[in-house]
Parts: structure tokens; sequence; C-alpha cells
């Protein structure tokens, strides 16, 4: 891999990052503002979390692995 396509890489792990937490924000403000009342808003507010965290590490785990090789 290009030193170019790692730095790539490295914009991309710290964008999903980003979002990761952005994500996070949401879920903390659901819980600190809405509940119980807006219960419903869980599953779909958690999938996407997770979905945005999962991007992240399996992004970050292939940046590490080829930084280390």
């Amino acid at each position: 891999m290009s030193e170019d396509e790692l730095k790539d890489l490295d914009k991309e792990v710290r964008k999903l990052k980003r979002i990761a937490g952005e994500w996070a924000a949401k879920m903390h403000d659901l819980v600190e503002e809405r509940l119980p009342a807006s219960y419903e808003e869980i599953p779909e507010l958690a999938q996407a979390t997770y979905d945005a965290c999962k991007a992240w590490a399996e992004a970050n785990t292939r940046l590490t692995t080829l930084q280390k090789g």
C-alpha cells in the first residue's frame, strides 16, 4: 500500500471515529433527555451507533495492521 493510500485510510478512520462519536452523543442525549418517554427510539439508534462503531473498528484494525507490516 502506498503512502498516499495509508494517509487516505488514516483520514477515513478519523472520519469514521467522528461519526461514531456523533451517534454515541445521540444515544447519550436520548438517555439524558428523552427517556423513558422515547423508549421506542432505542433499537434504531442503538443499531446505527453499533454500525458506526463497527465500521470505525474495522477500518482502524486495517490501518493498524498495515502500519505495522
